[in-house]
């Protein structure tokens, strides 16, 4: 065989076995490049964090170590002044009654409990207490003095019991005759119907 004809046949075998290897290669795919996703979520804005403020001690407030002292006026030695300022005051309170009945209410022992503080306070000043009998327009006259006399006499009785001494205490009744409301209703008749509170000189 000549020289010719091997080199040609061997370039035939080569191209051959190059074509037989490029088709079994598998061709890579071509991966394109994707852009680059944003992300839209809202997000909050920074929070900036600043240390607390330390509190500061109140210089205004003067710490003493002595109470504050509570001054009281004086009462006056006027005997009508005095009831004045001490009815005024709360110091000395009337007790009220319900209709054609003589037993303290809740309210009538509270205000004699109020009373008979104040009273024993006052023992050594040379006071007494007079407890007037109040009724209110309804009844017979008769009945309303002893109603009211019965009113006076178990104010004195709930006072004693406080401590208040029995022998600084006199009743009266007066029945309907001094109204304290010439009212002609039930407003008024509350009113009237009272055990009623009255310093007194010795």
């Amino acid at each position: 065989m000549s020289k010719t004809l091997k080199a040609f046949l061997s370039s035939i075998t080569m191209i051959a076995f190059v074509l037989i290897a490029a088709c079994h290669t598998t061709k890579k795919p071509v991966v394109q490049p994707q852009p680059a996703s944003v992300d839209t979520t809202p997000t909050a804005p920074p929070i900036s964090v600043t240390a607390p403020t330390p509190v500061q001690p109140n210089t205004d407030f003067v710490k003493t170590d002595t109470e504050p002292q509570v001054t009281e006026q004086p009462l006056p030695t006027n005997l009508e002044e005095l009831n004045r300022v001490a009815q005024q005051r709360g110091l000395i309170q009337d007790a009220f009654f319900g209709y054609d009945e003589a037993a303290l209410s809740a309210d009538a022992q509270s205000a004699l409990s109020s009373s008979a503080k104040w009273l024993s306070g006052m023992e050594g000043h040379g006071y007494n207490i007079l407890i007037e009998g109040h009724c209110d327009e309804r009844g017979t006259e008769q009945y309303n003095l002893a109603l009211g006399d019965k009113r006076a006499n178990v104010a004195k009785e709930y006072l004693q019991t406080l401590g208040v001494d029995g022998a600084r205490i006199r009743t009266v009744s007066y029945g309907e005759e001094r109204p304290f409301d010439t009212g002609h209703d039930e407003s008024a008749w509350a009113k009237n119907r009272r055990a009623h509170l009255v310093i007194v000189g010795k």
